[in-house]
């Protein structure tokens, strides 16, 4: 068999933490970001923007490995641009590929054939298919976490809404023949470690979610081919569930027997059992203390208004949202201007579909001159609403605490 670092020189992958020129970004100066309040100090000092090649600016979380975030702002787009799109590694050595020598294996001791694919294979031999989907950063609004915890320290924006087409998963694992006794699938991408000691970002799934209809092997965002930041040539789609599990740059999908013991499915991306109202759950790879993170859990975020800004008494205040959760779809956003007291109904926007997050719009008539608390609440349609108060872990995932904006009217 082909080892992994045979096939990476077999399909023209360059690293760009090595080349150097690719990676580096470009400052910007002058370009502040304050960020939301709660955030560390460090963080909030460490809060440049700086514009990476093919992107606009973003904010800078850490240089090596490369995590930026979208500026709330975009926010307000029911799709988030490619060009904007936040960026999330774990590893520093970032491939280059050339898709013309790009290959996807198909292989692992619960298949009956083995395959290799092309892009062209892809793209010819099996129906094509797109799905509005938000993909999450699992510790989105990690920053915000009181006390703090380790981690990247995300504001509101490790996050963005996109339309992915590629093809189902599961098509290509029927392709290769599925054994009885498939218990997970493992993905692995390009992206390496510097050090030969940190353990390869690869993940698994269980079989049941991998041959979902909503599981894709993507090739295109928002019209266009993958960006090279998120994950170009190929990622995988894992509709509902947090970022962990949309591998970029795929190259290797393994279906397996066995629970998979890499660093990180049993280590990190782990969540305390029983804490977060979690339907989906990975049974193969749960323990009594904990259990890996999988859907997204019920959210919303007020987008086109910042704290501490400031309105005309006498003038109409649209206040404009999106809400999402774990493909369950939204039922209602509720708003309070009175910081929680009183709520009302937002109207929500059109449904692009149950894993594409939510617009939501309200219009808000000060009665008087005063400071104002907005607040937004979502719910869906099985009955999860957000949390006031955090739900705690090590790890900092899952913040879906109810947000509050502080205004002034003059």
């Amino acid at each position: 068999m082909i080892s992994r670092r045979g096939f990476l020189k077999g399909v023209a992958v360059s690293f760009a933490m090595s080349a150097g020129r690719f990676f580096e970004p470009k400052y910007i100066f002058g370009m502040s970001f304050i960020g939301p309040k709660g955030l560390p100090e460090g963080a909030l000092r460490e809060s440049i923007m700086a514009v990476l090649p093919g992107k606009k600016p973003l904010i800078k979380r850490s240089y090596r490995p490369p995590n930026y975030e979208t500026p709330v702002r975009y926010f307000n787009d029911i799709f988030t641009p490619n060009d904007v799109f936040f960026v999330r590694y774990h590893l520093s050595n970032i491939p280059q590929v050339d898709v013309k020598r790009w290959r996807l294996r198909i292989g692992g001791d619960a298949v009956d054939k083995p395959l290799e694919l092309s892009m062209d294979d892809l793209k010819r031999s099996f129906e094509p298919v797109e799905i509005a989907a938000l993909n999450q950063c699992s510790g989105n609004r990690r920053g915000l976490f009181s006390p703090h915890v380790p981690g990247v320290q995300w504001g509101y924006g490790a996050m963005g809404n996109a339309r992915w087409k590629g093809v189902r998963l599961r098509d290509v694992l029927n392709r290769a023949g599925i054994r009885a006794g498939a218990l997970e699938v493992t993905l692995n991408g390009a992206d390496g470690p510097v050090l030969p000691a940190t353990p390869d970002f690869v993940k698994s799934i269980p079989i049941w979610k991998a041959i979902n209809e909503n599981t894709l092997v993507a090739y295109e965002m928002n019209g266009e081919p993958l960006p090279q930041w998120n994950g170009f040539p190929a990622r995988v789609i894992v509709p509902g569930w947090t970022a962990t599990y949309w591998v970029k740059h795929i190259t290797d999908i393994n279906v397996i027997s066995k629970p998979f013991d890499g660093y990180w499915i049993k280590k990190a991306y782990r969540i305390p059992s029983s804490r977060f109202p979690i339907v989906e759950r990975f049974i193969s790879q749960e323990t009594e203390v904990d259990t890996p993170i999988t859907e997204m859990v019920v959210n919303s975020l007020i987008t086109n208004i910042e704290d501490g800004q400031i309105f005309r008494l006498g003038h109409a205040i649209e206040i404009r949202g999106v809400a999402w959760d774990g493909g369950y779809g939204i039922k209602t956003v509720e708003v309070s201007t009175d910081g929680g007291r009183g709520w009302q109904s937002a109207e929500l926007g059109r449904d692009y579909g149950r894993f594409s997050w939510r617009q939501w719009s309200f219009v808000f008539r000060p009665p008087r001159r005063g400071k104002y608390t907005v607040m937004a609440k979502a719910t869906n349609r099985i009955g999860q609403t957000q949390t006031f108060e955090l739900i705690w872990n090590p790890a900092g995932y899952h913040n879906n605490v109810v947000q509050g904006v502080g205004v002034s009217v003059v």
